[in-house]
């Protein structure tokens, strides 16, 4: 089994990240409205060993894999823990490496408004800005903060209109989109707050 995801040369593919605990109905309607609105050939999930911004760790990295991998079965989406292979820990680490990895492929990373509120406090977040696209998506509540974010108005000139989402993919960093969808309700928080997610449920 290929331990790392195939790529073409002139691929576009969204780079959706995360600690998936758990994965859940959310995380596979943005990923298939990315792939729609920015025009990407191809979506990987990097289930993350552990998020850094997060003090306590996740459920064990291969079951959160095996669920992600039951709640999305798409045949352009290839959920994977390459960051565990490569050895990152940051995002940008992570991109670093994908970038030198797959010459040839464009990368879109992939977000929720939420995170790009508090997008400045990641590691590296300005060079993540300046050499990959990075595609944003609405959830509830969550607009008027991210579109006031330190990150959005410090590059608010680099940015693609909802109308024009579909250029994203084929845009020179520093590049960025931000479209309204539809969003679920769904949360990894709340799952596990409910107490439906233990590393040996199967939601």
């Amino acid at each position: 089994m290929r331990r790392v995801p195939y790529a073409r040369s002139g691929q576009i593919i969204g780079l959706l990240g995360g600690s998936f605990d758990p994965a859940h109905g959310g995380h596979a309607h943005i990923t298939r409205e990315a792939m729609k609105r920015f025009g990407l050939d191809r979506v990987w999930w990097l289930v993350s060993p552990g998020n850094p911004l997060k003090a306590k760790g996740p459920a064990p990295l291969a079951t959160r894999l095996a669920h992600a991998r039951r709640v999305m079965q798409h045949p352009r989406v290839t959920v994977t823990d390459i960051e565990a292979h490569l050895g990152t820990r940051y995002t940008a680490q992570t991109l670093a490496a994908l970038k030198q990895r797959y010459r040839g492929t464009r990368f879109v990373w992939l977000m929720g408004a939420d995170n790009l509120a508090q997008f400045h406090l990641w590691q590296d977040w300005a060079w993540i800005m300046e050499n990959v696209p990075v595609g944003v998506l609405a959830r509830p509540g969550d607009r008027i903060s991210a579109r006031m974010s330190p990150a959005a108005r410090l590059y608010r000139s680099y940015r693609i209109s909802g109308r024009a989402s579909q250029l994203l993919g084929r845009s020179d960093a520093p590049a960025w989109c931000f479209v309204n969808v539809a969003m679920t309700a769904e949360s990894s928080t709340a799952i596990r707050a409910e107490g439906k997610w233990t590393p040996s449920s199967d939601l």
